[in-house]
């Protein structure tokens, strides 16, 4: 349990600073709005893209991982979107809570935490699923788009929200970084220490905002951060250790570390995508805390039963 604490403190420590710098007036009303520009625009896209590209083609090329994952993804997503339509909440808004409920913090988490709990071996399914999540932001994306240009034509929703992705810095980042890590080029050091500098500031400067962000009063529902955080913790792990387990028989390591992962809290692209569509993030900077804490006891609890078996 020690270790899983040491991982999910420092996450915790840094949005509590945030909210604290917040209310005291130590960081200013508008110190969240330009923070997140920062992340949005120059830091995140700066880890995303070194992360990528150190990494190769062949360690993520695993297909029966990569299909569990995504449909665990996928499943908590779509039911997500599904009961919050039924609630009366629009596509933008019901994709944001899909997002929330399927986006693990695997980057900043997932492969210290399945390092430490599975050894070296744990870094592919860690690294395989930051890629997958990907791929959920690019879903949520382009129904966002669909919800947001519901009045206009379908071939005028199709240019903007295919316009959308290609000039979102937060996609486009990592796909470079497949592609310059294809091409076997080395960076330029000065280049790739600036890269590295601003991919540095990407996670604590994330955490902060929503700790700014969390001082602000929200009109959200405590049932739905509640229920999305439920989603998120136990029914998306649930759904990934049926599919990679009992369906496909993985290898138990694979097994493990899907559960792993399925398990993390919430991560910060999804508050970083509320904020580059000027939309309300009190939810999700909710769920961000909540799931960041409750996995403190789900994963401890996990790994636990685990070391036993």
């Amino acid at each position: 349990m020690l270790y899983v604490f040491n991982v999910v403190l420092p996450v915790f420590a840094l949005i509590l600073i945030g909210y604290v710098c917040g209310r005291t007036g130590k960081l200013g009303t508008s110190a969240s709005t330009e923070l997140n520009r920062f992340v949005v625009w120059l830091a995140l896209p700066a880890q995303l893209f070194n992360f990528a590209a150190n990494s190769g083609w062949q360690t993520l090329w695993q297909p029966g991982f990569i299909g569990a994952f995504f449909l665990s993804c996928l499943a908590v997503f779509l039911l997500v979107l599904i009961i919050s339509r039924f609630r009366g909440q629009d596509l933008a808004a019901a994709s944001f809570n899909g997002l929330s409920a399927s986006y693990s913090n695997t980057g900043y988490m997932g492969i210290p935490l399945c390092a430490l709990a599975l050894g070296q071996d744990g870094l592919a399914p860690a690294i395989i699923s930051t890629f997958i999540v990907f791929v959920m932001f690019a879903l949520a994306t382009v129904l966002i788009e669909i919800g947001i240009l519901s009045h206009k034509k379908p071939h005028e929703i199709f240019w903007s929200a295919t316009k959308s992705l290609c000039s979102n810095p937060l996609l486009i980042a990592p796909v470079a970084g497949l592609f310059w890590s294809a091409s076997d080029l080395v960076l330029y050091d000065p280049i790739a220490q600036v890269i590295s500098f601003l991919a540095a500031a990407a996670t604590p400067c994330a955490l902060v905002s929503i700790g700014l962000f969390l001082m602000q009063k929200s009109e959200a529902a405590p049932s739905q951060t509640w229920s999305i955080t439920f989603a998120k913790l136990i029914i998306q792990p649930v759904i990934a250790w049926v599919i990679a387990g009992p369906v496909l028989e993985l290898p138990v390591l694979w097994v493990n570390a899907i559960v792993i992962l399925s398990a993390l809290p919430t991560g910060t692209g999804p508050f970083m995508l509320a904020q580059y569509y000027k939309a309300d993030g009190s939810v999700i900077s909710r769920v961000v805390l909540l799931t960041t804490v409750g996995s403190l006891v789900t994963l401890s609890l996990f790994l636990w039963w685990n070391s036993r078996v």
